[in-house]
């Protein structure tokens, strides 16, 4: 192709994705640390109970005797990622995802390929999928014999956390719901325990899940550069030369017991007992509800598959970062939820039965599923938490869910599909998979959010189609 039609082409690629290219540049200039949002937050709920009648002691009291009220709970998310990370660190996995590489024979198929091994993967993890996501475009990016664009497939290794992650196993809200040992107790006394056969094992809800995988993939490819016009690794000038994730070798003798697989093999099979005992005595939809049991699972996954106690813990180490995030924010969100719920006017009303009122004068059932939709993807892009965002609305919008008899699985269904919708251009949770790939979010945010001009529709569609489909049913306590 001749330098006049290439870059005519180029400008036409540019045209698709400027709107989303100058609304990240404003993102990344002028949006603070996720954690002054939930600062923000709390300050602005502390005074909506103000306003709404609480007394100051009323409000204070709340804010301190929450703060600590989700520490299992913020804990549980905390192990999630770690246990994603050190599973796709491991040998046998980045040996899995050296041979995946070698599997597509044209750049948009590569770029198909890891939209389609994200989410996939993101089912089981989101921790996992970002990270094995970034690994697996590295790894495609390596290859000479194609024209990968590395902008394009970053952002298929976004889809993950973009599209799917909170209709999967991991669903921070999903999680919390089943389990009532991790939810706030004002929260439980309004939503009961819900399942995960009433979120996300739900066919209506792996109708979506479905619906968004296809999708995704088909505009992945679609929107993918061709190989005159791709821009690759190379042309960014980042260095995709593999990473060997190994521990030091040891130093002293007294450390050869962290480089042998002997404690590795008596501790495997003991979690290998207790897991065959644990899915023995019930159904595994109820076994891996368990937040416990599922990050046990992951935890002893990646042990064994690093063999060595000296490599699981330097994966561990690289790991710990991502978790700064989740440890400081949830206790606040956890303080926030209490407010809503406790702080009481005099006439013995909340924040939380003030806003479920006003969702509930605003709405009817059939409307309810379609407006949280729109709320909560609007609320997402400035709040970016899953779980901890889930513990802020929760309160008031089951409450209202019950008012209008809407379906309370459904109602955390309509939260997790709508939540992941402002993930496709919020630069918060890109941060781990940029880092993997050497490239900075106005690189991929582009396709992204090319992404997100289709999914908005075809979710809020499904999502207020489907809520016809179940019946309410009241909450069930433990």
């Amino acid at each position: 192709m001749d330098a006049p039609a290439k870059t005519r082409t180029r400008s036409e690629e540019a045209a698709l994705a400027r709107l989303a290219l100058r609304f990240t540049d404003w993102a990344v200039k002028w949006f603070p640390d996720a954690f002054v949002f939930v600062a923000i937050a709390v300050v602005i709920v502390a005074g909506a109970a103000l306003v709404n009648g609480a007394p100051v002691q009323a409000v204070t009291k709340s804010f301190g005797d929450g703060f600590w009220s989700l520490i299992p709970f913020t804990m549980q998310m905390v192990f999630v990622t770690i246990g994603g990370y050190v599973v796709a660190t491991s040998g046998p996995v980045q040996a899995l995802i050296d041979r995946m590489a070698l599997m597509p024979k044209t750049g948009r198929g590569a770029i198909g390929f890891v939209a389609l091994a994200t989410m996939l993967s993101s089912f089981l993890s989101w921790g996992l999928s970002l990270i094995f996501g970034g690994l697996l475009t590295r790894a495609l990016a390596r290859r000479t014999d194609l024209r990968m664009d590395y902008r394009a497939a970053g952002a298929a290794a976004y889809l993950g956390l973009g599209a799917t992650w909170a209709m999967g196993l991991s669903s921070s809200a999903a999680q919390l719901q089943a389990n009532p040992k991790s939810l706030p107790p004002g929260l439980l006394a309004i939503t009961g325990v819900i399942p995960f056969t009433e979120t996300i094992f739900l066919w209506q809800s792996l109708l979506i899940a479905a619906v968004l995988v296809v999708v995704s993939a088909v505009i992945a490819v679609m929107s993918a550069p061709g190989p005159d016009t791709a821009v690759t690794a190379q042309d960014l000038g980042v260095d995709v030369s593999k990473e060997e994730n190994r521990a030091p070798p040891p130093s002293q003798p007294g450390e050869w017991l962290e480089h042998a697989p002997v404690l590795t093999v008596l501790i495997g099979l003991l979690a290998l007992g207790w897991l065959v005992q644990e899915f023995a005595r019930q159904d595994w939809k109820i076994a891996i509800s368990n937040l416990n049991t599922y990050n046990f699972l992951f935890l002893m996954l990646g042990f064994v598959l690093h063999w060595r106690p000296r490599s699981f813990l330097h994966a561990l180490a690289k790991s710990v970062p991502a978790t700064a995030g989740i440890l400081i924010q949830f206790p606040f969100y956890a303080a926030i939820a209490a407010i809503l719920t406790g702080a009481k006017n005099g006439a013995g009303l909340s924040l939380s039965d003030v806003i479920s009122h006003a969702f509930v004068a605003l709405n009817t059932q059939g409307s309810f599923p379609l407006a949280m939709g729109v709320y909560s993807a609007i609320l997402g892009f400035f709040i970016p938490s899953g779980g901890g965002k889930w513990l802020l609305e929760a309160p008031y919008v089951m409450q209202a869910a019950n008012e209008l008899k809407v379906h309370l699985g459904w109602a955390v269904q309509v939260y997790n599909a709508a939540e992941a919708l402002p993930n496709l251009i919020n630069p918060f949770f890109m941060l781990p998979l940029l880092g993997i790939l050497g490239i900075k979010a106005r690189d991929i945010v582009g396709f992204s959010f090319l992404q997100l001009i289709v999914h908005l529709p075809v979710v809020l569609f499904l999502l207020w189609a489907l809520a016809f489909t179940l019946e309410y049913h009241p909450p069930v306590m433990p």
